[in-house]
């Protein structure tokens, strides 16, 4: 199904750029690319109003925009430094109906935005973002336009779909840095050990390093514990990060396992951002190289999702082994 609401075009673009089919093996740094026409003048009403840090800015312009291809537009330029291809760029965003101006989402009031990699890839798959973005600077406020969809009969291989209004997002470019270099992750942690205060659940290792994980007389947590027990060296993990990791989970009232990367064999790599909050909030902050004991109650776990082994309160050990290139 077709993503028009802007506030998803981050995952959009990843999604689109890794899926099946959407790479030509005869594009290259090389190839010609066609840049499509911004359809700038659609967009010539939108007015921000910034809010300051942690809020929203308020977006107002002339009802209804009449966006019939995908537009894009600096509304204003920032103050910051220019940028650069392949730089990684963070950014806020707030979501609209382009006609009813009503606000479908944003993420300047929450713990973290979104992140592009303005790369060769992402140069040949998306031009007109990527030299939207390449000429502004830090700071600056970006429209971006979708038309909207008609709606869809359902068929033997896809689901009815309604029809969506028109949508515009608007971009605050919050920093855009080079990116790091390449780093292979880590087999194991490494670092300092680290002595855990009594009361929590205990970890001890097999020949083989596999974490075993005992709750013990352990006391059901109120609030999230992510204990280091060992105290990694490495680069710090942001959450907006995507990390490789070793992990182990165990219900709490049980002690049984219900996931685990070291009986598949192989680390585990995800963004910090589609984990629970539990991993979110014990994980950001913590360095590259450290085995981390995460107690965490049901509220910051699955919730009232959960089922089976994965209900209530949870126990994880996570061996953070690096920082996954930003895709």
């Amino acid at each position: 199904m077709r993503r028009l609401l802007a506030l998803l075009l981050p995952l959009l673009l990843l999604v689109t750029a890794c899926s099946p089919g959407s790479s030509d093996p005869a594009a290259s740094g090389d190839a010609a690319i066609s840049i499509p026409p911004a359809n700038a003048e659609v967009l010539a009403s939108v007015k921000v109003k910034d809010e300051g840090e942690g809020k929203a800015p308020t977006v107002t312009f002339d009802k209804p925009l009449a966006i019939e291809a995908e537009s894009m537009a600096l509304v204003s330029d920032g103050t910051g430094e220019q940028i650069r291809e392949g730089q990684i760029v963070e950014f806020r965003e707030i979501a609209l109906n382009a006609e009813s101006g009503e606000t479908l989402g944003e993420n300047f009031t929450k713990e973290a935005g979104g992140k592009i990699v303005l790369d060769e890839t992402f140069k040949q798959q998306f031009p007109l973002v990527f030299t939207t973005f390449t000429a502004a600077k830090v700071g600056s406020y970006i429209a971006y336009g979708m038309p909207g969809s008609e709606a869809a009969a359902a068929t033997t291989q896809a689901p009815a779909e309604e029809a969506t209004p028109a949508s515009m997002s608007v971009f605050q470019v919050k920093s855009a840095k080079d990116a790091p270099p390449v780093v292979e992750p880590l087999a194991k942690p490494e670092g300092d050990p680290v002595t855990p205060p009594a009361g929590l659940p205990t970890v001890a290792e097999d020949g083989q390093g596999t974490p075993a994980i005992t709750i013990g007389d352990a006391k059901a947590p109120t609030e999230l514990v992510a204990q280091d027990l060992i105290t990694g060296k490495g680069a710090v993990v942001a959450a907006e990060d995507s990390i490789v990791a070793n992990y182990v989970g165990v219900n709490f009232a049980s002690g049984e396992i219900f996931d685990s990367s070291f009986e598949r064999g192989e680390p585990a790599t995800f963004s910090l951002q589609e984990v629970i909050k539990g991993w979110t909030q014990g994980l950001a902050g913590k360095t590259v190289g450290s085995r981390v004991l995460l107690v965490i109650p049901q509220a910051l776990a699955y919730g009232d999702q959960a089922s089976g082994d994965t209900k209530g309160d949870l126990v994880f050990v996570v061996d953070i082994l690096g920082i996954a290139a930003a895709q």
